[in-house]
């Protein structure tokens, strides 16, 4: 019970990491956070018992910069909603496809990556888009990193954390 998890929120009530019962029961006693949510079950001592924290708030705020999202392939096809960028087709089936080919200078980057059918990425080889006549539906983007990308994996454990992390509605609705 003293490794399970809770929620850090910000002064500001953004969600900031996740740390076990131990280090929140330490951050409470030392009064620097405060409980918002008390999870299933005690903390015993030999003679007293404390209620095991879920969520607790910081009492002073943390500047820190905003969590970036990893460059991996899955990452990729969720950005484009798992649809090739040239043909507009939705498949499981995707590959990953440099709008500028890494031969000509092009780069491993959100920038320069979109998901492509089978197809597609074969015509388009190894040129440009301009050069394969083939038009982008969307241009590539570097994604921001929300909350819900951070703790989703928490979420379906710990259902007192979904008002604290915006837009998990929208994102489970959507199929996770």
């Amino acid at each position: 019970m003293v490794n399970s998890h809770v929620l850090v929120l910000n002064q500001n009530y953004e969600p900031l990491n996740v740390c076990n019962v131990r280090r929140a029961f330490v951050l409470l006693d030392l009064g620097k956070a405060e409980m918002l949510e008390e999870g299933e079950g005690l903390l015993r001592s030999s003679s007293l018992a404390f209620p095991r924290p879920s969520v607790i708030r910081l009492i002073y705020l943390i500047r820190r910069p905003r969590p970036q999202m990893r460059l991996t392939r899955r990452e990729v096809f969720q950005r484009d909603h798992f649809t090739c960028m040239y043909c507009g087709e939705q498949a499981h089936e995707l590959t990953l496809d440099h709008v500028i080919p890494r031969y000509r200078g092009g780069r491993h980057t959100w920038e320069n990556l979109v998901s492509a059918c089978k197809r597609c990425n074969h015509r388009k080889a190894g040129r440009t888009p301009q050069e394969a006549r083939m038009h982008l539906l969307r241009e590539p983007f570097h994604p921001r990193a929300s909350a819900y990308y951070v703790f989703h994996q928490y979420l379906h454990n710990e259902h007192a954390w979904r008002k604290f992390i915006p837009g998990w509605e929208e994102q489970t609705a959507a199929g996770d």
